[in-house]
């Protein structure tokens, strides 16, 4: 089972690289570049698996550069307590 394919596993996940790039020192604002470009590689090339992750690509498909970073940074708010670590 792919971690795309349960919503909070896939929440976990994140969480769990987001500990990983703070503890390593990224600042918040390379964090939510790179949750930019996590989220445009996954609406371009991955099937969405579950509700969730469909919803996210249909808003992704319709929103300007602008909203697509304000989806990626709220994301990264979502997942910032998430995780195992």
């Amino acid at each position: 089972m792919s971690v795309l394919d349960n919503w909070d596993k896939w929440k976990d996940f994140l969480g769990d690289r987001l500990n990983q790039a703070k503890q390593q020192g990224l600042d918040q604002n390379l964090v939510n570049d790179l949750a930019y470009q996590v989220g445009d590689y996954l609406a371009q090339q991955v099937d969405p698996k579950n509700e969730q992750e469909r919803v996210l690509s249909d808003l992704w498909s319709v929103a300007s550069e602008e909203e697509q970073q304000a989806i990626a940074s709220v994301m990264v708010k979502l997942v910032q307590n998430n995780g195992t670590k």
